[in-house]
């Protein structure tokens, strides 16, 4: 950008910096969510769950369906992106 334009768009800096941690904090986010490790994790305390009898059998259902969604979009988009996560 030209000295102008930089000068013109300096009083928006603090909203550019804004949006941009947002980003980033919604990437790290995102990188967690669909981490196939917390998605097994997570399988693993549900399992738990039904097991002490804190939750139902169809309760499990439900979950377990959801993290098995997780895991495979996750599965999908590391073998789009190679690292892992869901972009």
């Amino acid at each position: 950008m030209g000295l102008i334009s930089e000068v013109l768009l300096l009083p928006f800096a603090p909203v550019r910096g804004s949006a941009w941690a947002i980003r980033q904090v919604l990437n790290e986010a995102e990188r967690i969510y669909y981490d196939p490790a917390t998605v097994r994790a997570e399988l693993s305390r549900l399992e738990e769950r039904l097991e002490a009898g804190e939750i139902t059998e169809e309760e499990f259902d439900r979950l377990e369906d959801e993290l098995l969604d997780r895991l495979e979009i996750a599965s999908r988009g590391s073998a789009g992106t190679g690292n892992g996560t869901a972009r």
